[in-house]
């Protein structure tokens, strides 16, 4: 999930080197805390949210396989 959550947030920042990615499990749910350069924190949410609801869409679609909730964090 953390490549994925990657691969996506590299092609969508003019910043590719400043992105990262930390993942947190617990016992029900992984959190992914999503980490880029404050002039492409924009590029990464979108108007109204709606690319950040998109890259949650995809991570949630991918998590299907290993049972348990996948939370996506954009600091």
């Amino acid at each position: 999930m953390k490549e994925l959550v990657e691969v996506i947030a590299k092609a969508l920042v003019d910043k590719p080197s400043e992105v990262s990615v930390n993942q947190k499990e617990t016992d029900n749910a992984i959190i992914l805390e999503l980490s880029v350069a404050k002039d492409d924190m924009g590029k990464v949410i979108g108007k109204q949210g709606r690319i950040a609801k998109a890259i949650r869409s995809v991570v949630k679609a991918a998590s299907t396989k290993i049972d348990k909730k996948v939370i996506v964090d954009i600091n």
